[in-house]
């Protein structure tokens, strides 16, 4: 069993379309600032053929499926699991931290995607001080695939002011202008008095577009 448990609706969460969402228990990162600890410290609790049965009953009701997490990418029947989603009729969008750009490159080529919010964690310097593992150039490969195979994507981040400034996000955004990305960079500003992995201070300093977007990318913010 690798999910966690199933949010049945949500207008938010896939462009333009309704939705629910599979939470698959587990992650192979430790980000300071994530506010799923019970999905990334869990285990699933709710089986695959569960999962089918309530998307049968969902058929002319939904018209996605949102893979999240955790990182869904890292469980091994991911690629079957969402082949069977798909085959259902149902469009499929991947919430992936980018560490998986194999399953994402195998899934791209089979036509089994039709959206992704890809997280672009912090610059090479700072991933392993913020996420405890070192996955940026595997984020990059993934980056490049999403880009060749053009489906429609999204890169995403969520600031913290302990843990990046405006240096910083101007150092992603040069790194996504010089992979040839155009298109929207969402800044997500961290919640606070929300349980995390670890406890941090308040985020006390957000920022404005005004000085980070480029003729490229469009900074925007949730």
């Amino acid at each position: 069993m690798s999910i966690y448990s199933i949010t049945p609706f949500t207008l938010l969460d896939f462009p333009n379309k309704s939705a629910c969402i599979f939470w698959y228990a587990g992650c192979n990162m430790r980000c300071l600032y994530c506010y799923n600890p019970e999905i990334v410290l869990g285990k699933g609790v709710v089986t695959f053929p569960e999962a089918i049965s309530f998307l049968e009953s969902r058929k002319g009701l939904l018209d996605a499926v949102v893979f999240s997490g955790g990182e869904c990418l890292i469980h091994k029947n991911s690629i079957e699991q969402i082949r069977a989603v798909k085959t259902m009729g149902f469009l499929v969008k991947i919430d992936t931290n980018g560490s998986q750009p194999k399953v994402l490159k195998t899934l791209a080529e089979a036509n089994l995607i039709d959206y992704v919010a890809i997280d672009f964690k912090a610059p090479k310097e700072k991933v392993k001080a913020i996420t405890q593992k070192n996955f940026h150039a595997e984020f990059i490969a993934s980056l490049k695939v999403l880009i060749d195979c053009k489906i429609p994507f999204e890169v995403r981040t969520t600031y913290h002011s302990d843990l990046l400034d405006e240096t910083d996000i101007k150092a992603m955004i040069a790194v996504l202008e010089t992979h040839n990305y155009q298109g929207n960079f969402y800044i997500q500003h961290f919640r606070n008095n929300t349980e995390t992995l670890q406890k941090l201070e308040y985020s006390t300093k957000n920022l404005t577009s005004a000085t980070l977007a480029t003729k490229a990318i469009k900074v925007v913010f949730r």
